[in-house]
Formats: structure tokens, C-alpha cells, sequence
């Protein structure tokens, strides 16, 4: 699917300097839509909005179908007092508790009216399973669910009933907690649509272990008797990592969900494209072949390649929701049969900038991309572009300290500079490319440094936690990004 020529910013909603410690649907979020409009900007993406679990992280949620009640904007709620007074970090370990707090009191007054009733309904094939979910979590003191009481646990039906009747009132707060996630976010949806913008979502390939999603369907995943993991998902070594990433999340039984015509995927993808006018699939070379670790294993260096459900999946989701607006995110160790998959469905694939100076013969280098193409200066999982600019290689990635001098070396010849305000730099670059779509992480409209980094892959703390302020964004950044955007036909 070519998607027409446009720009577009990456910040999560958690990034916004509303208040109470932490970004939400609020005032902040419909001002920063104003923003993008003021500078240009067609899409605004954000990563993946569900109920984080385990380290914050967003591509780890208690489901795939509900909304991050953290995102909820609590009239007003300012927090507890947070960093000292820092607004560039969520403290997550001081935010969640007071929110959660101030959230359920605030729900508490809401009524349990017709609209809540239809939400519900309208909901049936997901949020039951993730309410009891969520509630037998706080019930069992949060501990993952394989470790709670055997008849939570292997959802004994008599086991369950006596459970929804004693945890009836947290279920009833559990479904208007969604329902006003929900509602905020239509706000918010309806206001990007009324200024020309588009949101763009991300679509994790996996779901987290610990999940409404996998307790309520284990068959679909290759899980023990008790829930435990037979095997599990990562990548080997890579540029990241020298021992790979080991996400500890299940991998799924294709051949069942085969058997099931992909019906869980197409509930998944169905619940995406409602949402969402956009929507990136996350590491989609997983679906051509996937790593696949030992459920125990302490890397993931020893793994296995293992065919995918490839063509299959993408004919009954394309059969069942039309032609669908993906971005296939094709990075790390690419083979032409992952190409193939996705020019056979006509979704765009990924460019990074900042890894097109390394000496490899990349296709990230801007005389050779394609119109349909959506390039990013650098990810979530990137440094920020100064924070790349100012690297030595030293803790940060798997280069060397002469491998990053050569890299400098030849941006610096390539892109024509002498290093002065290389974000502005590589964002011009990117606009003035031939590629259609250009994503540009708000960092790096700020040239912020390492320390504003939205995630290291593999780092077991302190991801997800930046935040900007208003005064970060000048009049004259909006002006300058405006231009560009103008300049460039975008």
C-alpha cells in the first residue's frame, strides 16, 4: 500500500508533560496535536497503548485489546511530588501507585449508566477475560498467573464463577476504567482527524506471558500443562547485544491458530485498524521464521530459526479486514524470503539513517530508497541522534571505537556537514529523501543527548521514562520543522 508523502513525529503519550508525573489523554495531549498541525506534521505515532506490566515496558501489557489506565486523564490530578522536581523523567515507582489511587477514586464516582453497559457489550470478545484477569492479579498480591491458585490458574469454570461473584465491584471499575481509556482516546482521535492527522499505532508481533491474552487462550501459545513456557521469543546476538535479546514472551502454535483460521489474529488486527489510521508491525520477520529459545534458557544465543505461518496469516487477515495500512518493520537480519513476504502484500518497509553510515552495503543510505519506504532518523530503540553523534562506542552498542570514527567519517562526507546541529542535519535529509513517509522521534526535533533515550534494548531499568516540556518546543523549532516539511512537499 503507498502511502501518500508526508512527515510525522514518534512520541508516546507517556512523554507528554501533563500533569501528575506522567503523559496522558488530557489538555497536553489535544495541545500537542495542535503542535504537529503548527508544524506540518500528518502523522502522529505512538507505541503500543496497553496496561504495562513488567519494567514499564510498553511491547510488555497485560493485554492486547485494553488501554494503559495510566493514559487516563483524572481531572484534577497533580501527583505526589516526583524527581525532585525533574520533568524530563517519569518516576514510574511514584506515579503508578498515586494514579492507580487517584484513577479508582475518581471511577468510584462514575456511574455503571447505559453507555458503560453498551462499551461492555460491544467489548464481549476481550474485556471479561481482561478484567477477571486483572482482578485475580491484584487478588493473588500480582504475582503472573501460572503461580496463582490452581482453579484461577487452569480457569476452572466453577472456580471462575466464585471468583467473578467476590470480585465483582474491582470488575465493574475494571470495565468503566476502559470504557473512559476508550472514550478519551476517541477524543483525542477526533481531534487529530479534524487538523489532517493520522495516528499511527504499534503492533507488537508478541504478547507478554504474563496476560489476559494468553491466560484466556493457552491453547494458541506453546505453554507447559502449568502455564510455564515450553520455549520462548528473542533474537540472537545482534548490534544491540552480544548474547541477543531474550524477551521471555511465548511464542504462539502457529499450526493451531491455522487450524482456527488466525482467529485471534484477526480479533488483534481487527481491534488495531479501528484505532488506528496506521499501524506498524513490530518485528515483522518473525512471521517469515522466528528465533526460538528453551523456555529456561539465560540468553538467547542458543536458539533456532523456525519457519513462521508466513503468507497464510496475511491472506486470512487481508481476506477478513481488506487491504491493510501496514508498516512492516523489517529490521535486523533481513532475508530475501522476509522481502518477498512483504512485497508480496505491498507494505512498506523501514529505513534507520543513523545506521546508514556503518560501511555495510545498506539500503538505509537515502540514493537508494524507494518511494515506498517510511524512514526514521532513529527508533525508540535508537540513541537520539545527538546521543548517536556523540557516541564513542564505548556501553552503548556492539561497534568499536575505530568502527564509530569511519562511521563519522563518512556522514560527515555523505551528508555534507561538519557535525554542527547534526539532528537538524539528519532531519533534513530525511524530508528531502524520495521515501513517502518520514518519522522523525521528537528528541530529536529537541537535539537532546543520550540521557533523553527512550529505550536500550536490554537494559533491565530506566527505559520509557522521557518527557519533554513546553519550553523545550521554541516557536522557532516549530517554524524550522514547518519549513522543512513545506520545502519538501510533505
Amino acid at each position: 500500500m503507498l502511502f501518500p508523502r508526508a512527515a510525522g513525529v514518534l512520541l508516546h503519550p507517556t512523554s507528554l508533560p501533563s500533569a501528575g508525573g506522567i503523559g496522558d489523554f488530557g489538555p497536553d495531549a489535544h495541545r500537542f496535536v495542535q503542535w504537529l498541525a503548527d508544524a506540518g506534521m500528518k502523522i502522529w505515532q505512538v507505541l503500543p497503548l496497553g496496561p504495562t506490566g513488567y519494567g514499564d515496558s510498553p511491547y510488555q501489557c497485560f493485554s492486547a485489546f485494553a488501554g494503559n489506565p495510566l493514559l487516563i486523564h483524572v481531572p484534577g490530578f497533580h501527583g505526589a511530588s516526583t524527581n525532585g522536581g525533574n520533568d524530563h523523567i517519569v518516576d514510574f515507582g511514584t506515579v503508578i501507585p498515586a494514579k492507580h489511587a487517584a484513577l479508582a477514586a475518581w471511577l468510584d464516582t462514575l456511574p455503571y449508566d447505559s453507555a458503560v453497559q453498551r462499551f461492555v457489550s460491544d467489548q464481549q470478545h476481550w474485556l471479561p477475560d481482561y478484567a477477571l484477569f486483572m482482578a485475580l492479579k491484584q487478588a493473588h498480591g500480582g504475582v503472573a498467573w501460572p503461580q496463582w491458585e490452581a482453579g484461577a490458574a487452569q480457569r476452572d469454570a466453577a472456580g471462575l464463577d466464585a471468583w467473578r461473584v467476590r470480585l465483582a465491584a474491582d470488575i465493574e471499575r475494571l470495565y468503566k476504567q476502559q470504557f473512559v481509556f476508550y472514550e478519551q482516546y476517541a477524543q483525542l482521535r477526533h481531534a487529530c482527524r479534524s487538523r489532517g492527522i493520522k495516528l499511527m499505532g504499534d503492533v507488537p508481533i508478541y504478547v507478554a506471558h504474563d496476560s489476559a491474552d494468553v491466560w484466556a487462550n493457552p491453547s494458541q501459545f506453546l505453554l507447559h500443562s502449568d502455564g510455564t513456557l515450553k520455549v520462548q521469543a528473542g533474537v540472537p546476538p545482534d548490534y544491540f547485544s552480544e548474547t541477543g535479546q531474550l524477551w521471555g514472551n511465548p511464542l504462539y502454535d502457529w499450526e493451531r491458530m491455522q487450524h482456527d483460521g488466525y482467529a485471534w489474529w484477526i480479533a488483534r488486527m481487527r481491534a488495531s485498524l479501528q484505532q488506528f489510521d496506521l499501524v506498524r508491525l513490530d518485528h515483522f520477520r518473525g512471521f517469515e521464521a522466528y528465533w526460538e529459545i528453551a523456555g529456561d534458557a539465560p540468553t538467547a544465543v542458543h536458539g533456532r530459526w523456525v519457519k513462521g505461518p508466513g503468507a497464510s496469516l496475511f491472506e486470512a487477515l487481508t481476506n477478513a479486514l481488506g487491504p491493510m495500512p501496514i508498516v512492516a518493520e523489517n529490521l535486523g537480519l533481513i532475508t530475501p524470503e522476509v522481502e518477498a513476504l512483504r512485497e508480496q502484500f505491498h507494505y512498506p518497509g523501514m529505513a534507520i539513517l543513523q545506521f546508514a553510515f556503518d560501511g555495510q552495503d545498506s539500503n538505509f543510505i537515502p540514493h537508494r530508497y524507494d518511494r515506498d519506504l517510511v524512514v526514521y532518523t532513529g527508533t525508540h530503540d535508537n540513541d537520539t541522534t545527538m546521543g548517536w553523534w556523540q557516541s564513542t562506542g564505548e556501553g552503548d552498542s556492539t561497534r568499536a571505537a575505530d568502527a564509530v570514527a569511519r562511521e563519522k567519517d563518512f556522514a560527515r562526507r555523505y551528508l555534507n556537514t561538519d557535525g554542527t546541529e547534526m539532528h537538524w542535519v539528519l532531519i533534513r535529509a530525511t524530508l528531502a529523501s524520495v521515501a513517502n513517509t518520514v518519522l522523525i522521534p521528537l528528541q530529536d526535533v529537541l537535539g537532546v543527548g543520550s540521557d533523553a533515550r527512550m529505550n536500550l534494548p536490554g537494559r533491565q531499568a530506566g527505559n520509557w521514562g522521557f518527557r519533554f516540556t513546553w519550553a523545550q518546543l521554541a516557536p522557532q523549532l516549530t517554524e524550522r520543522l514547518h519549513a522543512l516539511t513545506t520545502t519538501y512537499e510533505r
